[in-house]
């Protein structure tokens, strides 16, 4: 192969690279042209430097060969994450921020412990550079797209199989492991350009919802000091909100063992209901113009690669959404409680992080057209209110209890009329503890006890107050052949 396949010839009319001759033949035949590479690198969210290119080609073309342990080539991804993450400008951290970070998460801290019942969590904060960022939450990165990753890598290697013409089918022999090494290739780049941007959006550990870090608690200063240019506001009071929010999504997280497991395993759930419409990438590699790199990124940009969501994962997204918008809600409601008295600027802080978190910013749209998913929560608002008037009916320990199970948590009905949430609540517990005491009852024999003796005799023979048995009904005593009412037998 050549060192770069974007530009394959060799000096001949005709390329020689074999790769450059498969995109050829996937491109409709039409050849390279007088594409300019940095134009076609642009339209698929590639890096224009070409320096950084040819690094990155270099490593695909040497990683065609070799296997790996999945459809997908994790180490490039995480080579390319970290690549895109420090493409920009990620200092690392100083002994100043870190010791900033530090008291703002020690700070925040004793502030939640007055708006909350769940304890502190004892962690140490830390101050990371966005590289570092990658490095610590790579792995849960990895678990959370591994089953849609899967069927994408596979859904490519298989068009490429199906398109590639006769005479290139046989140039390429059985080299079926190259052409599913490629499809793996092509998505871990993607992966890795997707979650190295991310690295540049996130403010800390959490900054999406999900614990990507699992038991840590972590601000990215570089991020921090980008997140707070243009609002105008001092830069202690956005490092401190900022803290006290990352401090409770911690606290929530460690305190509440099961929850963490829960939304990543709803996630993974959604992620494996999805299969891919191999007909539209066909479709994709027939139609695209290769001289029309704005078309190429527009197709991509469509999603050619998320089929239509089927009911039973419209059911599970709604589950998904409404957990992400329950802890999103609560973390809100913890930091405005925590801080509406202590930062002046708390309102407008507030307000900005929640316009944030409900649009989602550039880095993290790429992520979720790549995988068909978005990891925001759309119903924050609905959710902070309904932790606000739990804290009103229960306090602030009968608030938090609900995190004790996840039957106990509120549905996406509960968002829509957060007051009715308590009567309902009610009604349902009534409800099953009528059936445990039923339960209870038949476990014990109190289904089979015979009836009162002495009660069925009373209920036979009634009597009056004076305990003298009643007179006999006069129609009964005239049915029986006794006296009529003149005291006459009867005929």
């Amino acid at each position: 192969m050549t060192s770069n396949p974007l530009n394959p010839s060799n000096g001949d009319e005709e390329p020689k690279d074999p790769l450059a001759e498969m995109l050829k033949n996937l491109m409709g035949g039409q050849g390279m042209g007088n594409i300019d590479p940095a134009e076609l690198a642009k339209a698929a969210g590639l890096p224009d430097d070409p320096n950084l290119l040819a690094q990155m080609f270099s490593q695909v073309q040497a990683m065609m060969s070799a296997s790996t342990e999945g459809p997908v080539n994790w180490q490039l991804a995480h080579e390319n994450a970290r690549r895109v993450a420090a493409s920009g400008t990620d200092p690392s951290v100083t002994a100043q921020q870190s010791r900033e970070v530090d008291e703002a998460l020690r700070l925040a801290e004793l502030w939640l412990d007055q708006v909350t019942g769940l304890p502190a969590t004892g962690l140490i904060g830390r101050a990371w550079s966005r590289a570092e960022w990658v490095e610590e939450t790579l792995a849960t990165w990895k678990r959370l797209t591994e089953p849609v990753a899967n069927s994408i890598a596979n859904a490519l290697s298989a068009a490429m199989t199906e398109q590639m013409p006769e005479e290139m089918k046989s140039m390429m022999g059985g080299a079926s492991s190259m052409i599913q090494n490629m499809g793996g290739a092509i998505f871990g780049m993607q992966l890795g350009q997707a979650i190295g941007a991310l690295s540049a959006e996130v403010v800390s550990s959490t900054d999406i919802g999900v614990p990507l870090a699992d038991l840590q608690m972590a601000l990215l200063p570089a991020n921090v000091a980008k997140f707070g240019e243009g609002l105008s506001l001092p830069e202690n009071d956005i490092r401190l909100f900022l803290a006290v929010r990352e401090a409770a999504h911690a606290r929530l997280f460690v305190q509440v063992p099961w929850l963490r497991g829960h939304l990543l395993s709803a996630i993974e759930a959604y992620a494996r209901g999805i299969h891919i419409d191999t007909s539209k990438i066909e479709e994709l590699a027939r139609d695209l113009d290769p001289s029309n790199p704005e078309g190429i990124q527009e197709a991509l940009s469509q999603g050619v690669f998320m089929p239509q969501r089927t009911p039973a994962q419209d059911q599970a997204l709604e589950k998904l959404e409404t957990a992400l918008a329950l802890v999103e809600g609560w973390v809100d409601e913890l930091t405005w409680a925590a801080t509406e008295k202590l930062l002046p600027s708390a309102a407008a802080l507030r307000e900005t992080v929640r316009r944030r978190r409900a649009t989602g910013g550039p880095a993290e749209h790429a992520f979720s057209s790549l995988v068909g998913l978005e990891l925001r929560p759309r119903r924050l608002r609905e959710a902070a209110t309904l932790w606000a008037s739990l804290k009103e009916e229960r306090g602030i320990d009968g608030r938090d209890a609900i995190w004790q199970h996840p039957d106990l948590l509120p549905t996406a009905e509960d968002l829509d009329d957060p007051k009715g949430f308590s009567e309902r609540r009610q009604l349902a517990e009534a409800s099953d503890t009528d059936v445990d005491d039923a339960l209870q009852k038949l476990l014990s024999g109190g289904f089979d006890e015979p009836a009162d003796t002495g009660s069925a005799e009373a209920a036979e023979s009634p009597r009056d107050d004076s305990g003298e048995p009643p007179v006999a009904d006069d129609d009964a005593d005239r049915e029986d052949g006794g006296p009529d009412a003149g005291g006459n037998p009867k005929a």
